[in-house]
């Protein structure tokens, strides 16, 4: 009977040096769990990072554009019809190759909502040989040329911007024949064919807004801009003969037909209305 006492003491000790032991090994569990862990790390971190990126008060709001991954300030501004010197300033940008996904940008000149009411409108709608200096955003000499103009005028500037926004005429900026035709998907303008060094001319009078190899896909590019509607794009060179803020007439010669960043010699020809591609040859003469 004693022994068997003995063993019933000693399996009673055990069991109760188990349970001690059992309840030593779950505290850890219960006192710091992952989650609560995670909680008190992220919170900090998503308050520190929770910085608005600039201008983000004005996303969706006319005028304004958010950037997407890939884009650079020159394609926002084929995109938006818009010269990239007048984005990097009217957003006041130290350095126009740092922008961010999710950054929203000006594309319009701060004064556009004004100007809009106004008879200026009339001035600047207008293609570059009346108005060459409007694209830039000089908004002082354009408004002098207005203010010029005989008082009588002014009542009927609106209506003439709007029905001048397509009288624009075009000629064809090459000789060569058409190999690709329009396809907003695919291919965003006509592309004519032709030898190295045959000359590109200038489809209507503009101001050179880019010249340079800096967007993807359209090598040497030269971008004019002919009014506040219009822009023209020729892409593929092998040389550019004008330069940034360069006054151009139509039918001057602005480049030489190339194969830069293209399979083959070729010009590339885009309209772009507001910036959206159109296709050239609505607006171009029959051949």
């Amino acid at each position: 009977m004693a022994g068997r006492m003995n063993r019933i003491g000693v399996l009673a000790v055990c069991l109760a040096l188990a349970m001690a032991l059992g309840a030593c090994s779950s505290k850890p569990q219960t006192k710091a769990p992952v989650e609560d862990r995670s909680a008190t790390a992220t919170q900090p971190a998503g308050a520190a990072d929770a910085k608005p990126l600039p201008g983000a008060e004005n996303a969706g709001k006319p005028g304004y554009y958010t950037v997407k991954r890939g884009d650079t300030v020159m394609r926002i501004g084929l995109e938006t019809g818009q010269a990239w010197r007048d984005i990097v300033r009217w957003n006041n940008l130290e350095n126009p190759n740092l922008i961010e996904v999710g950054q929203v940008l000006r594309v319009v000149p701060p004064v556009a909502a004004t100007a809009a009411a106004s008879p200026v409108t009339g001035a600047v709608s207008r293609p570059v040989a009346s108005s060459s200096v409007a694209p830039a955003g000089q908004a002082a000499p354009a408004a002098s040329a207005a203010a010029a103009a005989p008082a009588a005028s002014a009542s009927t500037a609106p209506a003439t911007a709007t029905a001048g926004e397509d009288e624009i005429v075009f000629i064809w900026p090459g000789t060569g024949a058409v190999i690709a035709g329009f396809d907003e998907a695919k291919n965003k303008g006509l592309d004519l064919g032709g030898k190295a060094g045959d000359p590109v001319v200038a489809a209507a009078d503009g101001r050179v807004v880019y010249a340079g190899a800096g967007l993807r896909g359209y090598g040497n590019l030269v971008i004019l801009k002919h009014n506040n509607t219009y822009l023209t794009a020729y892409a593929h060179n092998q040389t550019l003969l004008v330069k940034e803020d360069q006054t151009v007439r139509k039918g001057q010669k602005i480049a030489e037909m190339g194969n830069s960043d293209a399979d083959r010699v070729k010009l590339h020809f885009e309209i772009r209305r507001q910036g959206k591609p159109v296709d050239p040859a609505k607006y171009l003469p029959p051949r």
